[in-house]
């Protein structure tokens, strides 16, 4: 990556506008009051480098070229609109184009905003305006979409089919614990579409990607959006035809009107971060970490980039003041560094813990915490060496909740109209500045270190429909809540930057980056137990930076599955977290608890010091393929090449065999000393001879597995 980025505009009849950043190039024309897609490379190359001779895009080449897209009152405004000007500055993310346009059908005004950072990753995004003093309805939005390439293959010696020239990669699973399950498939001709949250379950990470198998690149993207969303590939291509056009589209669904623009109103629509690479999936997968590490996931960072060593209890147990005590002290003792009381600290004792009905009471239980007793356990668990955490799910209210009956306009109205299931509306401004000023006073008074925010609803959640405007349309209220959840949550990150904020949505149910901007990382699944603990982190690694993606140690299930390797392993290639090893009542095992200290020093020693800016490798990175083969391995490594850590894993009905890693984030040009964790060995190889031999290793049988180190030990000459 070369930090290179540049915005040329070449003005005239049909202006055309070229971005470039790193070796990312992608253009675009306004055509016939259309703003339309021109292409993308991926080696530099502007699209005009042949002057006489470009290889635009023709405006004409898909029925729907416009790169964005934009319906208000029912009414198609991708052919209206004019250049007002354009505009380039440097900003703190990096080189932002604002394109400004006024249609020439509605008083509206759209600013394109397009931001370079060097990457080959960018970040687009539109404001809306409504120029009039009337109501206007969004019914279609797309926030990026247009012609993707066009490819002739006549040329070619052989010429494949349609089917085998493109593929799509997404994750297939939507519902709860299927998280990260990403796969490849084959681009047919027609038209595919994969949906997130709206019409499915809300388990689906928002990403796509497409792969030319042709020319050995990829376009990929992820929308920065927490409501519903669709990707659609349209993919004409014919048998025995060497031409093929494919074209591409970002969309965000909800019931309509999507949004009822005031007078005068300025609505910034969702972010969405898309880029264009030849190479691999992992060239794609990194670039993209570099780009939202450096443009999107920047709000202040807690010290140490928050890769502190998490632990809780919560639920699942009593929860009484001597259990929480006991647990402290078995966290502490294996290496913990944060504690969390997870949900049900504002519970009674008694009847059985009904933290869901409690939502919004936000105060300790007196009967379970008497005597200032949570004041108590906080001085105790500062007093152990650990950061003290309170869970809590502020956007939904209880029916225990004072403010539930207290506020019944706070609660969302369903598209039936019913208020009961205490979803809080925030497009109310008296809940979202309660919602606020409750977690800065949870924050504040009671001292905490980490803030982990929950967020337990039903995708039909998302879609709440209101009068919002007062002025007779009730319109889907997503766009709306959604942008007083990302301004509440970064309002509070700047009040508090040495906060750490943990994001939770009933396992994965909302990890995309408009949420992720202001947490330091995220709960990607309530599903720890192996084989499929290790296939999530497999996938949503490639969505989330490893650093940003929790994983758990022990709890929820784990051991009824695998041992305490596979767990371990599978947590430390991405941000740990412990659960507990033995009941408050029982002396942990010896064997049991060395092994978890030792790994937990490892982790802090080795690990964490490049896991903040580490690459991530997939050797195996489709889920069906992996169950297939029984085997998974990730690798984590230093961006300089100097040290490294391959988790190495079997699943269910996996043989007893011999596994082959080839390491890619080692230099050739280096030695290193590479060390096997289960038998402690260590050996000096070539960073030569791992890339052209691999790692060799013997695994004995199902769900098991093997972490390898490797460091620089000096250099060839």
């Amino acid at each position: 990556m070369n930090g290179f980025c540049d915005i040329h505009v070449s003005n005239g009849e049909n202006p055309v506008f070229c971005y470039r950043s790193g070796y990312m190039v992608y253009e675009e024309t306004l055509s016939g009051g259309a703003l339309v897609s021109c292409g993308w490379n991926a080696a530099g190359y502007p699209l005009d480098v042949l002057q006489l001779c470009p290889t635009r895009i023709r405006p004409d080449a898909i029925a729907e070229p416009s790169v964005f897209r934009l319906d208000m009152d029912g009414i198609c405004l991708d052919y209206s609109w004019k250049m007002e000007g354009f505009d380039r500055r440097g900003t703190d993310r990096g080189l932002e184009g604002v394109l400004s346009l006024v249609s020439q059908i509605k008083p509206v005004r759209v600013r394109l905003h397009t931001l370079l950072d060097g990457t080959q990753t960018m970040s687009r995004w539109f404001d809306v305006e409504n120029l009039s003093d009337g109501h206007l309805c969004v019914s279609r939005l797309h926030l990026m979409s247009g012609a993707f390439e066009t490819m002739d293959l006549k040329d070619f010696d052989t010429l494949p089919e349609p089917e085998k020239r493109y593929d799509i990669g997404w994750f297939d699973g939507f519902n709860w614990g299927t998280e990260g399950g990403f796969n490849w498939h084959p681009a047919r001709p027609g038209v595919e579409a994969i949906d997130t949250r709206f019409g499915r379950d809300r388990y689906r990470h928002p990403l796509m990607m497409i792969r030319n198998n042709v020319m050995g690149t990829i376009l990929y993207m992820q929308t920065a959006w927490s409501g519903g969303c669709r990707f659609t590939v349209d993919y004409n291509a014919k048998p025995l035809h060497s031409e093929s056009v494919m074209a591409f589209s970002a969309e965000i669904t909800g019931y309509n009107p999507l949004l009822v623009l005031r007078p005068r109103e300025t609505f910034a629509m969702p972010e969405v971060e898309i880029g264009f690479i030849s190479g691999g999936l992992d060239d794609a997968v990194n670039d993209m970490h570099a780009h939202t590490r450096r443009s999107v996931l920047n709000m202040p960072e807690a010290d140490g980039s928050a890769c502190l060593v998490g632990s809780g209890m919560g639920a699942e147990h009593d929860m009484s003041m001597s259990c929480t005590e006991a647990y402290m002290r078995q966290f502490a003792s294996m290496g913990a560094e944060v504690f969390i009381i997870d949900a049900g600290w504002a519970c009674p004792p008694e009847p059985s813990i009904d933290w869901g009905g409690c939502n919004g009471r936000n105060v300790p239980d007196p009967d379970r915490y008497p005597d200032n007793g949570l004041m108590k356990l906080r001085d105790l668990c500062h007093s152990l060496g650990m950061k003290f955490a309170l869970w809590v799910e502020i956007e939904r209210l209880g029916k225990r909740s004072p403010e539930y009956a207290r506020h019944p306009e706070w609660r969302a109205e369903d598209r039936f109209g019913d208020r009961t299931r205490g979803y809080l509306d925030l497009t109310v401004p008296e809940a979202a500045a309660w919602a606020e000023g409750e977690l800065e006073r949870m924050i504040r008074e009671y001292g905490m270190d980490l803030l982990r925010v929950d967020y337990n609803v039903s995708s039909v959640d998302y879609f709440d429909m209101k009068d919002t405007c007062g002025c007779g349309i009730r319109e889907c209220i997503a766009l709306r809540q959604f942008r007083a959840v990302y301004d509440m949550y970064a309002s509070l990150k700047r009040k508090f930057p040495n906060v750490i904020f943990e994001n939770c949505a009933g396992g994965g149910g909302r990890t995309d980056l408009g949420q992720m901007r202001a947490f330091n990382h995220t709960w990607v699944s309530d599903w720890q137990r192996p084989p499929r603990s290790v296939l999530i982190t497999n996938g949503m690694t490639m969505a989330l930076p490893p650093e940003r993606v929790d994983r758990l140690f022990a709890g929820m299930g784990c051991h009824t599955a695998g041992s305490l390797a596979f767990h371990m392993r599978n947590a430390m290639l991405g941000h740990v977290s412990l659960n507990v090893i033995a009941p408050k009542d029982a002396v942990p095992a010896g064997p049991a608890m060395d092994f978890v200290r030792r790994s937990v020093a490892l982790y802090k020693s080795f690990i964490r010091p490049f896991l903040p800016d580490a690459k991530v490798y997939h050797h195996t990175p489709e889920t069906e393929a992996c169950r297939r083969s029984g085997f998974c391995a990730i690798e984590i490594a230093a961006q300089d090449g100097t040290r490294g850590a391959v988790g190495a894993f079997t699943l269910a009905m996996a043989g007893n065999g011999e596994h082959a890693v080839y390491p890619k984030g080692i230099d050739p040009a280096k030695r290193y000393r590479v060390t096997y964790d289960n038998s402690g060995s260590t050996v000096e190889m070539s960073g030569a001879c791992m890339a052209r031999d691999g790692l060799r290793l013997a695994l004995p049988g199902a769900i098991t597995s093997e972490l390898v180190l490797y460091e620089a030990a000096g250099e060839f000459l």
